[in-house]
């Protein structure tokens, strides 16, 4: 039975390829972390083991047995989109892609994001980077490159639905303008359970394409007409992305730092050039962009539900236990 590492584990995308990866039969699961007690808490039917890939101690023990580590670790999101994280993600996939080869693991997947036409921001420019640390390795490397996912939990959705559900006017910045095929989260993790379980995949880069190629702009107007709102649209072309994402962060619950990041990653197309990994799968189809977006809003429909019950439960139990006390 093949072992399966998943790091980034508790991560967006991660925390969804576990629940697939789980499922899966045939396939020993073993989830990697930083926060290992933390997690065993939550997960206890897990096998848990600690990985830290800021140092190199401890990963060979952590990928020893393993026939494909999933690589799923950003660091952007711990650096709050400042320090230099490029350079710490450099560090980091070169150091797993050494621990891999000394540990004998069979096979590398790693998810990425899109090349961009034009010049990459540094955020871009790191994942395009660290797909290639983890190439020039000697196990062999499935990257698959992404665009914006679309998914509950994902910085990027979380700003196109924030801006697109609180604003009665829409200002739209001539950066809006760039396509983009953003992809279902739930396409991604199909792409990559199969990416770490077929035998037949062969080492290469491959895109993960949603089926439409959409501006920003028309991915702010379509998410607003799934809720039922028609909002009026102001094109300034003056607004600059940097000074967008000052914008953004007023308007959305997104990070600054990350969102500024993402923001300048959008000055050119951001459009796959590579092979669809998608034929590769047997042509598997990736659900279109309003599909997305609805699976994304019934997602967070749900964890509302489920913290809104939590409360109740609190107000029920605790308080008047608190208040007799």
């Amino acid at each position: 039975m093949p072992t399966v590492l998943l790091t980034g584990a508790t991560g967006f995308v991660g925390s969804a390829a576990r629940e697939k990866l789980q499922r899966r039969e045939g396939v020993k699961l073993r989830c990697a972390t930083r926060h290992v007690a933390q997690a065993r808490r939550k997960s206890p039917s897990i096998d848990w083991v600690h990985l830290d890939v800021s140092r190199a101690s401890g990963l060979v023990h952590a990928l020893e047995g393993v026939d494909t580590a999933v690589y799923l670790i950003h660091s952007m999101g711990r650096h709050g989109g400042g320090g230099d994280f490029a350079q710490a993600e450099a560090e980091s996939a070169t150091r797993f892609a050494l621990a891999a080869a000394e540990a004998g693991v069979k096979r590398i997947v790693y998810l990425g994001g899109v090349a961009p036409a034009g010049q990459p921001s540094k955020h871009l420019a790191s994942r395009l980077r660290t797909g290639e640390c983890l190439r020039a390795g000697k196990v062999p490397v499935v990257e698959l490159r992404a665009g914006m996912i679309v998914g509950s939990g994902s910085e990027s959705w979380q700003i196109v639905r924030d801006l697109s559900m609180r604003l009665p006017v829409m200002v739209l910045p001539a950066w809006l303008e760039h396509r983009s095929e953003p992809v279902a989260i739930a396409d991604v993790v199909e792409a990559l359970v199969y990416a770490a379980t077929a035998e037949d995949v062969a080492p290469g880069v491959y895109g993960l394409p949603g089926p439409e190629a959409l501006s920003g702009g028309t991915m702010l107007e379509r998410t607003a007409a799934l809720r039922g709102l028609v909002a009026l649209s102001v094109k300034v072309p003056f607004i600059t992305p940097r000074l967008s994402s000052y914008w953004i962060g007023l308007v959305t619950r997104a990070d600054l730092g990350i969102a500024r990041e993402l923001v300048e990653g959008l000055t050119s197309d951001l459009v796959s050039r590579e092979p669809s990994f998608w034929p590769v799968m047997g042509g598997h189809r990736p659900l279109p962009f309003d599909d997305a977006a609805r699976a994304a809003f019934k997602e967070e429909a749900k964890h509302l539900s489920l913290r809104s019950a939590a409360l109740e439960w609190m107000i029920q139990h605790i308080a008047p236990w608190k208040k007799a006390g």
